[in-house]
């Protein structure tokens, strides 16, 4: 298999937010299948995370992956060139275009380098000879990276419009095919960085973000009038089930309707097998990784009053609605306050357990309860906003969750430029020194051939970074 893109990024900007690595590679791997028709799907791209097994050599496997995919793509942050592997990889990768060109006399640019995020200090004069952006990228790419764009306007214009342009060039040098690399050992590769000079990313500030969870209990039962499906699924759970979920409580076999429950609603678990210990944790896990702090409480009447009294501490809030519950008390009441009032900065998720039926008129019923109950909201589930999200399956949870804080913390931000701004903007970072004095990108060219060799301080010819002597 030779992939249409080998996938290059830092582990640690993975950890400071997966979510987004994994939001870029998924919506710039369909934009490719989709300009590119021909392409199988599993041949559009290669990840190690998604590929690599248990008991795989991942170094072999990298190696044998940069040496035959069509292009690389790489994710330019400060971590990426502080990074050992990721210099192997590039190092690696350039020296096959290299080899490539001195072969057949062909420049083809399959070194595809995304700006993740702004790169302080100078990078290593062979980084500096690759373009990392081009026109129609947009403005605010350049000067602050796509890491920005998917936390401020996810799905937005400006993010879409860099997709579909590394997409493009993918695509385009895909078609010129570049020199396979024979097996070689990247362990022994000489990358050109990591760079120890460059320093790491100043943390995001932090923001408190507030989980109100309406759910089932296991031990009580569903209050009169639930469906027979919740109901029948929360008393098998109350009676003990088939088992004991990761919370506490009772687990219902094969992920019944309504999912897992424990003697408390944050104890609810709606996708089975439950492999986080509840929807609520998972939340907090989820919204830590972005840069946040979490606290949760369970939603009862005066929720309009908490949720306005969060706003004015400048704190965002989630609710994470169990749709078998949603239209019985003690819920109904305060989810139709809060359907009836504006709460700008307030998301909702409500989830579709993996044991809820899959159509037919129980589904119908289930639903038509929750669109009952949040009618104005439900209006808008399909807004480009996504701050009412119904139907989230276990695989975009953490995603959709992230883009809604986003949208949330973005939009408080806004109402407190709104209250407090004295002018100049300068409290908020948009005086003197702000996006019009920022750095100024380098320019950066294509070289019309390689350059000469390196020298070592004896002054004798040091092999260049990923040639051959270096590869193998």
């Amino acid at each position: 298999m030779r992939p249409y893109f080998f996938f290059s990024y830092a582990r640690q900007d993975y950890a400071n937010g997966g979510v987004f690595v994994d939001h870029f590679f998924r919506d710039l791997r369909d934009e490719l299948g989709r300009i590119e028709p021909v392409a199988a799907y599993e041949e559009l791209s290669y990840r190690d995370t998604d590929v690599l097994r248990l008991g795989d050599n991942w170094e072999q496997q990298l190696a044998q992956m940069l040496g035959t995919s069509r292009t690389m793509v790489a994710l330019y942050s400060p971590a990426y060139f502080a990074s050992l592997y990721c210099g192997k990889e590039w190092t690696a990768f350039r020296g096959r275009v290299r080899r490539h060109q001195e072969l057949t006399g062909d420049i083809v640019p399959a070194l595809i380098p995304v700006l993740w995020e702004s790169l302080p200090g100078e990078l290593p004069p062979e980084v500096q000879k690759i373009q990392y952006v081009q026109q129609g990228m947009g403005d605010t790419y350049p000067r602050s990276g796509l890491r920005d764009l998917l936390r401020t306007d996810p799905g937005g214009p400006d993010y879409r419009r860099v997709v579909e342009v590394v997409a493009a060039r993918i695509r385009d040098a895909a078609a010129r095919p570049l020199s396979e690399l024979p097996e070689f050992d990247l362990g022994a590769v000489r990358g050109y960085f990591p760079v120890p000079a460059l320093p790491a990313p100043l943390p995001a500030s932090a923001g408190m973000v507030r989980i109100f969870v309406a759910a089932g209990r296991a031990a009580e039962g569903l209050p009169a009038g639930a469906s027979a499906a919740g109901a029948s699924a929360v008393a098998s759970a109350a009676a003990g089930g088939a088992g004991t979920s990761a919370a506490g409580g009772a687990a219902v076999a094969g992920g019944a309707a309504g999912g897992w429950y424990g003697s408390r609603p944050w104890q609810w678990a709606p996708y089975h097998p439950p492999t986080s210990p509840s929807l609520v944790v998972r939340a907090q896990q989820v919204i830590t990784a972005a840069g946040h702090i979490t606290t949760w409480d369970e939603i009862r009447p005066g929720l309009g009053a908490q949720l306005d009294r969060a706003r004015e501490d400048s704190q965002v809030s989630v609710l994470l609605v169990d749709p078998w519950v949603a239209g019985l008390e003690p819920y109904r009441e305060a989810l139709r306050e809060y359907d009836g009032q504006n709460h700008p900065v307030t998301g909702v998720v409500v989830p579709v357990g993996t044991g809820d039926p899959a159509a037919g008129p129980e589904r119908d019923a289930l639903w038509a309860g929750v669109r009952g109950v949040f009618p104005r909201n439900w209006l808008r589930r399909s807004d480009p906003e996504q701050l009412f999200r119904v139907r989230v399956p276990r695989e975009n949870f953490d995603t959709e969750l992230t883009i809604m804080v986003t949208v949330a913390q973005n939009k408080l931000m806004d109402d407190n430029f709104d209250w407090g701004d004295d002018g100049d903007g300068a409290a908020f970072g948009f005086g003197p020194g702000g996006a019009d004095g920022g750095p100024v990108m380098p320019g950066l060219s294509i070289p019309a051939g390689p350059p000469g060799p390196r020298r070592s301080p004896d002054g004798s010819a040091v092999g260049t970074r990923g040639d051959e002597d270096d590869a193998r």
